[in-house]
C-alpha cells in the first residue's frame, strides 16, 4: 500500500489508527469489487439526508445544495464509467464521500452528520433489494403472459398427465401450462409481501442507537419511497430479513423454473418428442452431429443450486451475530446480487423458451392414449351408470386392464363381449369415455382439465395481470 493510500485510510478513520493496514487487511476488508452495485441507491440516499439535515437547519441550504450537486456530478462519472474505484477506501459510501471532497470540498464533510456506515449500508441495500423484487415481478409477469399464451393455444391439446413419471390419465396441455402459472403467481405473490415488510427506512438509526441530532426520519422515509421510518434502531442497522426473504422467495420460485426445465429437458428427448426447442435455446456437439441439446433448460435447471446456496449463506452468516453490526455482514451482499442476477437471467431465458417453444400434438395425443389412461374414467362409469361401489368398480377396472394388457392392446380396443365377461352390466355406452378427448372434457370440476375450465382459467388470469 502506498503512503497516499494509508493516508487516505487515516482520513477516513479518524485519528484512531497510527497506521494503515497491510494489504491483507485490505484485501479481506474491502467491499468495493461487489457493493459498487450500490452506487445509485447510495447516492439517493444521501441526496435525501441533505435535504433532511438542511430542512432540519443542521447543516445549510447553501452547503446542501453543493452537496446536491456534487453527488449528482459523482452518479454522472459512475454512469458513463470515468469513475475511480479505490480498494483503499474500502466500500461505495468512502468512494462516493472521498470524491465528494474532492469535487466541493469543505461541505462534503457535514454530510455524514447524524448517520453511520450502518446505517448508510442498511438503507442501500434496502433499496437495492427492493428494486429487484420490482424487477423480478415484472419479468414473471412476462414469463406467465408466455405461459398463458401456451395455455390458451393448447386448451384442447390432450396430453398425458404423469404421476411417478407414469402415464396417469389424459389433461390438457393448457391445463398443464396453467399449473406453472399458479406457481408463478404465488411466486409473485411472495417477492410482493416480502416487499411490504422491507419498505421500512433504518436511515437515522446511525451506528445503533440513533443521533442526538433534530432529525426528520419521516422526510427521509418519505423521500426514498419508504412506508415508514424502522421502529427500533438496534434491529434497523442489524436487520437482514429483507435479504433473506428475498432469497427464500427467489429460491422457491427458481424452483419451480427448475421443474418446468426439467420437463421440457424431457418432453424434447428424442424418447418423447413433446416439443421442440428452437435453435436459439439449444446447441449442438462437438462431436455428434445429429445432437440437439436443451442447454437453456439444463442452466435454468442448475441455478436452483446457486440461488438455495446463497440462502443458505446467508442464514449462516446471520445466525450467530449478537446485536448489532458485525463485519460478518459485509458477507450478505456478494450472495443476493449473484442470486437475483442469476434469477433474472433464468427468468428470460424460459420466457424465451416458452414463446418459441413449439408443442408436438401427434406425440402427445399418442402418448395420452397409452398406459391404459382412461382406467378411472372407467371406474367412474362403472359408478355413475351401473351404481357399483367405487372400491367394486376399480376393482373391476383392474380386471379389464389387465386383460388388456394380456392382450397386448388398450382398454378402447377391448371386445364389448369381453368386457361383459368380466361384468354383465357394462353397455357400449362405456366407449363414449374411453377415448382421451372425452375424458378430458368430462374433468369439468373446479379446476379441473377440461377445455371449457381452461379457457376460463386463461381468462381469469389475464384479467388478474392486465
Amino acid at each position: 500500500m502506498t503512503d497516499d493510500s494509508q493516508n487516505v485510510q487515516n482520513t477516513m478513520w479518524g485519528g484512531r489508527f497510527a497506521a494503515g493496514p497491510d494489504a491483507i487487511m485490505e484485501a479481506i476488508n474491502a467491499s468495493i469489487g461487489f457493493d459498487k452495485r450500490l452506487a445509485a441507491q447510495d447516492i439517493a440516499g444521501s441526496r435525501a439526508h441533505a435535504a433532511m439535515l438542511a430542512a432540519t437547519g443542521i447543516i445549510t441550504d447553501s452547503d446542501a445544495e453543493a452537496i446536491r450537486e456534487g453527488l449528482l456530478t459523482v452518479l454522472s462519472e459512475i454512469e458513463t464509467g470515468t469513475f475511480q474505484f479505490s480498494t483503499a477506501l474500502e466500500d461505495i459510501h468512502m468512494n462516493v464521500e472521498a470524491r465528494l471532497k474532492e469535487i466541493i470540498g469543505e461541505p462534503a464533510g457535514r454530510l455524514h452528520t447524524a448517520r453511520s456506515r450502518n446505517d448508510q449500508v442498511a438503507v442501500d441495500f434496502r433499496m437495492w433489494v427492493r428494486d429487484q423484487c420490482d424487477a423480478v415481478d415484472a419479468a414473471l409477469v412476462r414469463l406467465l403472459h408466455a405461459c398463458l399464451a401456451q395455455a390458451e393455444a393448447g386448451a384442447d391439446r390432450v396430453m398425458p398427465g404423469f404421476t411417478h413419471l407414469q402415464v396417469a390419465q389424459p389433461v390438457t396441455w393448457g391445463h398443464h401450462m396453467l399449473a406453472y402459472v399458479e406457481m408463478l403467481g404465488r411466486d409473485r405473490s411472495r417477492f410482493a409481501d416480502a416487499r411490504i415488510r422491507m419498505n421500512e427506512s433504518p436511515l437515522g438509526a446511525a451506528a445503533l442507537a440513533g443521533t442526538s441530532f433534530p432529525i426528520d426520519r419521516q422526510m427521509t422515509a418519505q423521500a426514498l419511497g419508504f412506508d415508514r421510518p424502522a421502529a427500533n434502531s438496534l434491529d434497523a442497522v442489524s436487520d437482514r430479513d429483507f435479504a433473506l426473504e428475498f432469497l427464500g422467495a427467489a429460491s422457491i420460485c427458481a424452483m419451480h423454473l427448475s421443474r418446468l426445465a426439467e420437463e421440457l429437458v424431457i418432453w424434447s428427448s428424442a424418447q418423447f418428442r413433446f416439443v421442440t426447442l428452437s435453435d436459439r435455446y439449444s446447441t449442438g456437439s462437438s462431436i455428434m452431429p445429429q445432437k440437439k441439446n436443451p442447454d437453456a433448460a439444463e442452466l435454468i435447471r442448475a441455478k436452483i443450486g446457486r440461488i438455495l446456496g446463497a440462502t443458505v449463506s446467508l442464514f449462516t452468516v446471520m445466525k450467530g451475530l449478537p446485536l448489532t453490526y458485525s463485519k460478518d455482514m459485509q458477507e450478505d451482499k456478494e450472495q443476493v446480487f449473484d442470486a437475483a442476477d442469476s434469477l433474472m437471467l433464468a427468468l428470460a431465458a424460459m420466457d424465451g423458451m416458452l414463446r418459441d417453444l413449439t408443442a408436438n400434438t401427434a406425440a402427445l395425443e399418442a402418448a395420452a392414449a397409452t398406459g391404459f389412461s382412461t382406467a378411472t374414467d372407467l371406474a367412474d362409469w362403472l359408478v355413475r351408470s351401473l351404481n357399483l361401489p367405487f372400491r367394486e368398480a376399480h376393482h373391476i377396472t383392474g380386471a379389464l386392464v389387465a386383460m388388456a394388457e394380456a392382450r397386448g392392446c388398450d382398454l378402447p380396443e377391448l371386445p364389448l363381449a369381453d368386457m361383459q365377461s368380466v361384468h354383465g352390466g357394462i353397455t357400449g355406452a362405456v366407449f363414449d369415455v374411453l377415448g382421451v378427448h372425452n375424458s378430458v372434457a368430462s374433468r369439468t370440476s373446479y379446476g379441473g382439465t377440461a377445455p371449457v375450465r381452461v379457457r376460463e382459467q386463461v381468462a381469469r388470469w389475464k384479467e388478474t395481470l392486465g
